[in-house]
């Protein structure tokens, strides 16, 4: 039988569950110790592909396969099937010129593929049975982010539920500040307590009627006083959680990352996101910007000396006088988009807003600094970083430029031109350049790009999470705050890991704090211009 390797949707998977379980063994008294395998195999119709591999010197079938594709078959299935050595003598096989040419093929050596047909088959496929599940939620208070704020401490709410028919959950465990609670049911409900600012973890799991259990979840629970007063008598709480079962407001997704709690209340304006794009606006005098604008004739500044132009692009007080008006116009044209990318990738707004502003002056094409493209300006060391770092827009990206079996080795086991061509491929994508558009740029292409710079900073935050804990042994937000851990990001982002590595493992090996202060006090003269870029964008 056919190895299948067909991925089937989950709504067949769901239409087979109610006959699938019935058939699956409970364990016996004898077993108990070993949990049943969520697994079960079923036999699905369809069409199967037969190949011969033949011989070129005297056109006899070395092997016969089939395969459950369109397509010419894969090397591993031809493995698999015909053995290590039909394969080898498959993959050394040179071209016959001779077959071409319409000759006799007797002196070539090797074999070729020859697809003999289709038939109907049946396929036996392993289908992964879905786990119980847990979710955390409070209960007594509603929660709404950045604040969390509580007139009493809530109650912390588990709830657990069970996708297999005919099963149920019989109990929930929670093991928080080294108590053990079990709750009978599918609902657990445990009173929360005052914790340190850095928070309290939690571990908790349910069992399954099915005879096994949940996976076991974490979460760091963080409940302090607010030091507000709803009343004359009790003090308010904030009450925050971090945990990917969390069914609360949503989670910032480098705080996720970090495992690390946002400023008690609430972050800072610049790591904030409004709830409105009027929030957003600005009316800052750019230079650049202005300059851009005055060179492709989108505003007239003839009545300047040189055009309202100094010698390096940038405008003159004169030309910036002129374009302020679109200058205003300009920079808050993106905001619409910046918002609803941050809400959909659990990154603050402000701060990319604030990026751009800094690297670009949102003016998304080339000009300053060659090879740099995009509102974030990216390098070729920038597209490395996401393509590393980033695994889902990976997983996403590189079968638009490079076949799906090249990209499944991942980034780091593709040859270094494949990198570089999907390197090449992502600066095309940020680069906003257009010779035929009125403005010399596409806007509509640079509002699509905030995304791939959003990814940008997802990526750069996973690497320096890893960078900490591999200095430390820690999770990042054991080491450093929320704001730190920002600050070192944006560094990541311009000076690139190699300044940022180096400072955090000095300052870590040196027993300082591991903060921004600090960390940045052992950039190297190369690396320094960061600190003045963070600080920018911090502001």
């Amino acid at each position: 039988m056919v190895k299948a390797k067909r991925v089937y949707t989950h709504f067949v998977v769901y239409l087979l569950l109610i006959s699938l379980t019935a058939g699956v063994g409970k364990p016996t008294a004898a077993q108990e110790e070993e949990p049943p395998v969520r697994q079960t195999t079923i036999t699905v119709s369809g069409t199967e592909f037969e190949w011969w591999l033949i011989r070129w010197t005297d056109n006899l079938t070395a092997c016969q396969l089939l395969i459950d594709h369109e397509g010419l078959p894969s090397g591993s299935e031809i493995y698999d099937q015909c053995g290590e050595r039909v394969y080898d003598l498959w993959v050394s096989t040179p071209p016959c010129e001779q077959a071409s040419k319409g000759k006799s093929t007797t002196f070539c050596p090797g074999v070729y593929l020859y697809q003999a047909g289709t038939r109907a088959g049946e396929q036996e496929v392993v289908v992964d049975l879905p786990q119980a599940n847990v979710w955390l939620s409070v209960e007594g208070c509603a929660l709404v982010p950045p604040e969390n704020f509580c007139p009493e401490i809530p109650d912390l709410l588990l709830t657990a539920d069970e996708p297999l028919p005919n099963e149920e959950i019989t109990a929930i465990h929670v093991i928080y500040e080294s108590n053990a609670y079990t709750c009978e049911g599918d609902r657990c409900q445990i009173p929360l307590r005052s914790t340190p600012l850095t928070g309290t973890p939690i571990e908790f799991w349910a069992d399954s009627s099915f005879g096994d259990s949940s996976p076991h979840f974490t979460a760091m629970l963080r409940v302090v006083e607010s030091g507000v007063s709803p009343t004359p008598t009790n003090n308010g709480w904030h009450v925050d959680v971090i945990s990917s079962q969390w069914q609360g407001g949503p989670l910032e997704t480098c705080a996720d990352i970090w495992q690390v709690f946002p400023p008690v209340g609430g972050p800072p304006s610049w790591l904030s996101t409004p709830s409105e794009e009027v929030f957003l606006a600005s009316d800052e005098p750019y230079q650049y910007l202005a300059g851009r604008l005055i060179n492709q004739g989108l505003v007239d500044a003839s009545e300047c000396s040189a055009n309202g132009l100094l010698a390096n692009g940038y405008a003159d007080a004169c030309g910036l006088s002129k374009a302020r008006p679109i200058v205003d116009l300009w920079q808050n044209q993106f905001d619409t988009r910046i918002l609803d990318v941050a809400k959909e990738t659990g990154l603050p707004a402000q701060l990319l807003k604030n990026m751009f502003a800094v690297e670009s002056q949102f003016w998304p094409g080339i000009f300053r600094v060659e090879q740099e493209f995009g509102l974030g300006q990216i390098t070729d060391l920038g597209a490395d970083t996401i393509l590393l770092w980033n695994e889902p827009f990976y997983d996403q990206f590189c079968p638009e430029v490079l076949s799906e079996s090249v990209c499944s080795e991942g980034y780091l086991r593709l040859e270094e031109n494949e990198r570089a061509i999907l390197r090449g491929a992502l600066a095309i994508q940020a680069n906003a350049d257009c010779q035929d558009c009125p403005s010399g740029v596409d806007l509509v292409y640079a509002d699509l790009s905030v995304m791939l710079f959003a990814q940008g900073l997802l990526a750069n935050c996973s690497q320096v999470g890893q960078t900490i804990t591999n200095a430390t042994l820690s999770s990042p937000g054991m080491i450093s705050l929320y704001e730190d851990l920002w600050r070192f990001t944006l560094a990541n982002y311009n000076g690139g890991p190699g300044c940022l590595a180096f400072a955090i493992h000095t300052t870590w090996n040196l027993r300082e704090t591991m903060d921004w202060e600090h960390v940045s006090a052992h950039f190297t003269p190369a690396c320094q211009g960061a600190i003045a870029y963070v600080e920018l964008i911090a502001k």
